[in-house]
């Protein structure tokens, strides 16, 4: 036997020994590294980098350390055969009854003691921690017990009696924090003391928490809250719970205190989900009063997951004075192909009391659907469904919600779109819904069918050497669109047997074809210069023709409905360009340059007069007025115009922007970009071949954002011909008798909105949206989408989201619009003005109060929409909230305090109510 075998044969023995000592004093339950460096030994002869085992197992696999060889017993050419070819040896035993599933992994900050009479290790530090499977212990003072398998935890205080740290526990989902744990590793079971620990949004402060597997534990006199506090703000009190993580928690008798202070109303028994997810179950309702339909019950109603594509809300509301009304929202889902949701609404309300001259009984109904189709299900496919009708009274009718009260516009939208894959061509098919609650008219457009034909280039070579031809960039496209459209009442006065005909008689039905022939030319210099021609026809259904009645001097209409079109050409060459020009200011201004930007363009246009055959001369009046109409007038797609064009059209658009100095950076040539004018346009055209009034009307806008602070915008219509007594143009230009203008005003408008602030501007808004809840509407039950649902909850209640970071804010849009109207009668026209401003304002009173206006105001008719106070106060982990509207059409008032938790959301204090002005 050589040096080498001698040396570990004497090792393994001493290793041996050593291992069996230790093994009778104190178990095979701890890992030792003495112990593992006996396995090694025993199971290989190798070197390696790390070793493996499985700690119950049967089988080990490790290695031989370099510290482990006889430094005399192993030479180089041994090392080199060992590291290219190794050799693992196995062996099995019977492991003890008494050991544990898995390895128990421990250290300590300060000391370790092992007590091996008692079998007792015992750690000391602050952060000493041990793991044992999906158990996870940390405390300053732990004590593990072999005979029991039992680990003890405990705090430590300074010799001022402070703690200095406490016994935490990490099971699974359980995470607890006590004065002392007491765990049995074994069985799973443990037992601690003044315990705090989290379920989902709920805190829990126990005496005693006794935990029986890794889901379930029991809590004596135990409170549980929502607010995070040490010492919370409320709490519900019970002596005994019970929780199952992740699904409820069981109390018995049950209590509330505020501020540690109990209130006298005992519930015998207390049921609170804590699941998360979606689950089945009753929704919580609210109560509510009405002026108009008395004492309400609201939104009860029962929530069903039916599996995990679908589920259902059905939701009710019953009210004193007999009416009720009902909601069904199913809701589907299914990733990567589909999406959306469906509601039906029915609503059955009395007015005044039965035996009243006015007594009467309305029903009513809504429907929306959302739908959307996942472009991955079918590549190439779209389909999208925004639908909302319903009755004309239902948006009237709604309780409670000012805003549904005043929208009198419904809108429906579905589309399918199809791209073909490598074809140069596409197609749509849209239907559309459109419906006035005030006038009861309901217009439907079905189908709305588009085909486009990509720019085809007909005369490009199929292998290009070189650069194209000119002519080899011509281009022809196609657009078509064919579409019918008709309307009908559903005012209660027409029969549902006329309904049927109303949408028959009105039906309309047209379509369009656009052929655009392009040419694309090279950049000649700062000039774009492109050639174009264009071809269209339309399709008609019918001709409307006006002719004056002599006999009792009016205008007369007459229909002929028949196949009908008309077609029309123009040939067109455009040239644009774009002018830079900028001022520079001395180097010691705060504005550093001043930058103009000019785009205008120009283009001459031919077009033949294809259609002044479809015009016609009538008398208006009995004075003798005529006036020059088309017989295609009232049509889906109107006629074309009537006579030669051959003139010029022209646009010019400027833009204005600053350079200064950025005072926020400290560079010393630092500079920002102000825009002083976004865009300030003007067009128009001249006509050579027309016999009058040659000159267009000119179209002007112009948009600037201010300072990135005031948003305008502002678009007009300017006639440059005068006009008589009665409105009608004049073959005169303005410029005549005033040269200082560009025309006459027949139409415009001008919007400015701005929002200001105090406080960081950099700092996060802060948005509490706890308290939003199931996506719908909590007056009518109605679903809505994420974005819908925030922005409908956040407006009817204010107060429930302020940011009292922000010590003030204001925010306000102005709108003005006009435009220029013929009469009826033909004689003469109106001038059309509207005006209405809205505006929101807070102002933090302190920095728990905050106060804020909102309203809005309409001009032209002098009447105040809708104006509302909201007053919040902070409470930490409740929040009050005060919304008054007390002036306008639809009054009403609101008080809410609740906390802000969503597991609470229908714990809540309200007063709400609501008064009318019919």
């Amino acid at each position: 036997m050589n040096n080498y075998n001698k040396g570990k044969a004497k090792y393994i023995l001493a290793s041996v020994m050593l291992a069996l000592f230790i093994s009778q004093t104190i178990g095979n339950t701890v890992n030792f590294p003495i112990i593992n460096q006996f396995y090694k030994i025993l199971t290989s002869t190798t070197i390696q980098s790390a070793p493996q085992k499985d700690f119950r197992g049967l089988i080990y696999r490790s290695e031989l350390l370099f510290d482990t060889i006889p430094k005399n017993g192993l030479d180089s050419t041994k090392i080199e055969d060992t590291l290219i070819s190794q050799a693992i040896d196995t062996f099995q035993f019977n492991a003890s009854k008494d050991s544990l599933q898995a390895p128990v992994t421990y250290k300590a900050d300060d000391s370790m003691v092992f007590d091996i009479p008692s079998k007792k290790i015992l750690l000391y530090g602050k952060k000493s921690n041990v793991k044992f499977a999906d158990n996870e212990l940390s405390a300053p003072g732990i004590e593990f017990d072999q005979k029991s398998n039992l680990i003890t935890a405990f705090l430590k205080r300074d010799t001022a009696g402070k703690v200095i740290s406490f016994p935490s526990f990490n099971q699974g989902e359980l995470k607890t924090v006590s004065d002392t744990i007491a765990f049995n590793m074994k069985t799973g079971r443990g037992l601690t003391k003044g315990t705090y620990t989290k379920q989902d949004e709920m805190y829990v402060y126990a005496d005693k928490i006794k935990k029986t597997d890794s889901t379930s534990f029991f809590a004596f006199k135990a409170r549980f809250t929502t607010c995070n506090l040490d010492t919370p703000h409320f709490a519900f009190v019970s002596k005994k719970i019970k929780f199952i993580s992740k699904k409820f928690a069981v109390t018995g008798p049950v209590h509330p205190e505020f501020e540690g202070v109990p209130v006298p109303i005992i519930l015998p028994f207390g049921l609170y989900p804590i699941s998360q997810g979606r689950h089945s179950g009753m929704l919580a309702p609210s109560f509510n009063s009405n002026e108009q339909f008395g004492l309400s019950l609201s939104g009860i109603g029962y929530y069903k997951v039916i599996n995990d594509n679908w589920d259902v809300t059905t939701r009710g509301t019953i009210f004193s004075y007999g009416g009720y009304s009902f909601n069904v929202s199913p809701r589907y889902y299914k990733r990567y192909h589909k999406q959306g949701n469906l509601s039906f609404d029915f609503q059955h309300f009395k007015t005044n009391f039965k035996g009243d001259p006015d007594f009467s009984v309305n029903n009513s109904f809504n429907i929306r659907w959302s739908h959307m189709l996942d472009t991955k299900s079918r590549p190439g496919v779209s389909f999208s469904a925004n639908v909302n009708a319903g009755s004309s009274k239902f948006n009237s009718q709604v309780p409670n919600n000012p805003n549904r009260n005043f929208s009198n516009q419904l809108n429906s939208s579905i589309a399918y779109a199809k791209v073909w894959k490598d074809k140069p061509f596409n197609i749509s098919i849209n239907a559309n819904h459109s419906q006035n609650t005030n006038l009861k008219i309901i217009n439907l457009t079905l189908p709305d069918v588009s085909f486009n034909l990509n720019t085809l280039y007909p005369f490009r070579r199929q292998e290009v050497i070189g650069n194209y031809n000119w002519y080899e960039n011509i281009g022809v496209a196609l657009n078509s669109n064919i579409k019918s459209l008709t309307y009908f009442s559903d005012d209660t006065s027409v029969s549902k047997i006329n309904m049927g005909k109303q949408i028959f008689n009105n039906l309309q039905w047209g379509g369009t074809h656009s052929v655009p022939i392009s040419l694309s030319l090279p950049q000649i210099g700062a000039l774009q210069i492109s050639p174009s021609i264009s071809y269209s026809e339309k399709w008609y259904q019918q001709k409307f023709v006006r002719s004056w009645n002599n006999t009792t001097n009016k205008v007369d209409t007459t229909i002929n409905k028949n196949f009908y079109s008309s077609r029309d050409m123009s040939f067109g060459i455009g040239m644009s360009s774009r002018i830079f020009g900028s001022y520079t200011f001395r180097k010691n201004s705060a504005v550093k340059a001043i930058r103009h930007e000019i785009r205008p363009s120009i283009s001459a246009n031919y077009k033949p007069d294809m259609n002044g055959k479809y015009f016609y001369t009538t008398q208006l009046d009995t004075v003798g007025r005529v006036g020059r109409f088309n017989v295609f007038d009232n049509s889906l797609f109107g006629g074309f115009g009537e006579g030669k064009f051959g003139g010029l059209s022209f646009s010019i658009d400027n833009n204005i922007q600053m350079k200064v100095r950025n005072r926020n950076d400290t560079a010393v040539d630092a500079v920002k970009k102000v825009n002083l004018i976004d865009g300030l346009n003007l067009g128009g055209s001249y006509n050579f071949l027309a016999d009058s009034f040659q000159l267009s009307v000119f179209n002007i806008g112009a948009r600037s954002n201010l300072f990135d602070k005031i948003s305008i915008t502002a678009g007009g219509t300017l006639d440059p011909y005068e006009v008589d007594s009665r409105g009608d143009r004049l073959n005169r230009l303005v410029w005549k008798n005033k040269i200082a203008t560009l025309g006459r005003f027949v139409g415009g408008n001008i919007s400015v909105s701005s929002q200001f602030q105090g406080g960081d501007k950099n700092k996060k808004k802060n948005t509490n949206t706890q308290g939003i809840g199931q996506p719908y509407n909590p007056n009518t039950g109605m679903p809505l989408d994420e974005y819908q649902t925030e922005a409908a909850y956040i407006n009817n209640n204010p107060a429930e989201f302020a940011d009292f970071s922000i010590p003030w804010s204001f925010n306000f849009s102005y709108s003005l619009r006009f435009q220029r109207d013929r009469k009826a009668d033909y004689s003469g026209f109106y001038t059309n003005i509207y005006q209405d401003m809205n505006w929101s304002s807070t102002l933090s009173l302190t920095p728990k109060w905050q106060l804020g206006i909102n309203g809005f105001y309409n001009i032209t008719q002098k009447e105040i929409g809708t104006m509302s106070v909201s007053i919040a106060r902070e409470m930490h982990c409740w929040q009050m909230a005060l919304n008054v509207s007390p002036i306008g059409r639809y009054r009403f008032f609101n008080i809410t305090i609740s906390p802000k938790s969503g597991l609470l959301r229908d714990i809540k204090v309200n007063r709400t109510r609501y008064f009318y002005d019919l």
